[in-house]
């Protein structure tokens, strides 16, 4: 019985893991293309109702989304976050009287960490920071299109414009947290077992938004991201590396050629540990100087290094490997 109970658990896990990369990666096409047949179909009347209603609400991305608790706390994101496993860790106390602006680091392939972590409650995000509202920002081109992006803000993700940013930072009374996968999508091109490569240098807009709006800033680091998929070659200077830097502005999103174990698309078992650092106090500036900026993003990179090498050691990191900051 245990041994069978085992094999079910692990092939549950396995089905979770798998209807999230198709969901990642075709759902909104699927979606896109169900509407589009029932707007030509028998089903017109509902479909134009339903464009009625996309037009009433096309703000929501933007003002919060429309979180379900319901389905952040699906069994299905369990048995997803138990396959690798995923776990957040926690160092510091945060007031839930404050807004917070969380920079995730690295990209990764898929930001699984980011989604197990701040869209789910599999790990306990509300336990751990009770009072607080993870907002997981998502490229702006995803809420256009039909039904999907329902699903995916019922899960707290949100538009990652700066208008989307600055209403949750905005907030009165605290407790909203606006988590920014800093690299973009082009870091996703480095992400390969073992590389420690992080575009950070020349990403300074974060920093601005967090002063204008007088909002923490919080290093997060998922350590075990880059580690879950392969990647096929694509250094810098290759023709590879620069169709998709090309193709990048234009489709908005990287395409890194990866796949997992056994050559597909299921990722290694590879466990993700979300380390959540101290926050940075940071002081209101409606109109901050590039010396202000520069300040700030320079004590955000010194103490997203801090966190790095302090956890390090304890998830595997080896002692005389070190952050790559580009």
């Amino acid at each position: 019985m245990p041994a069978s109970s085992s094999l079910l658990s692990r092939s549950l896990q396995v089905v979770a893991v798998l209807q999230w990369v198709f969901s990642f990666l075709v759902l909104a096409q699927v979606c896109l293309v169900v509407f589009l047949s029932a707007l030509v179909g028998r089903a017109w009347i509902l479909a134009v109702l339903y464009l009625v209603w996309l037009y009433r609400d096309r703000d929501s991305p933007r003002t919060g989304g429309r979180r379900s608790a319901w389905v952040r706390n699906w069994a299905v994101w369990r048995h997803f976050c138990d396959y690798f496993p995923i776990s957040l860790v926690k160092t510091a106390e945060l007031d839930p009287s404050c807004n917070y602006l969380f920079g995730l680091h690295p990209h990764g392939i898929l930001v699984v960490g980011a989604f197990g972590n701040f869209c789910t409650e599999s790990t306990g995000f509300s336990r751990l920071f009770p009072g607080l509202r993870a907002h997981l920002l998502m490229l702006p081109c995803w809420f256009h299109l039909p039904v999907f992006r329902d699903y995916i803000m019922s899960g707290g993700l949100v538009s990652s414009d700066k208008a989307s940013a600055s209403y949750l930072l905005s907030r009165p009374g605290g407790g909203q947290v606006a988590v920014l996968v800093v690299g973009g999508p082009l870091e996703a091109l480095e992400a390969k077992p073992g590389a420690l490569s992080l575009r950070i240098r020349n990403q300074k807009g974060f920093v601005k938004l967090a002063l204008e709006q007088g909002a923490s800033l919080v290093p997060v680091f998922s350590f075990g991201e880059n580690e879950l998929f392969q990647q096929i070659p694509n250094p810098p200077g290759s023709w590879l590396r620069a169709a998709q830097e090309a193709l990048q502005p234009l489709l908005r999103v990287a395409l890194p050629l990866f796949y997992g174990r056994r050559g597909l698309l299921l990722p290694c078992r590879t466990p993700i540990y979300t380390v959540v650092g101290a926050p940075i106090r940071v002081q209101r500036t409606l109109w901050p100087s590039q010396a202000q900026v520069d300040t700030l993003h320079a004590l955000y990179v010194e103490r997203l290094t801090q966190l790095f090498e302090e956890h390090k050691a304890h998830y595997g990191v080896p002692a005389h490997e070190h952050l790559v900051l580009t």
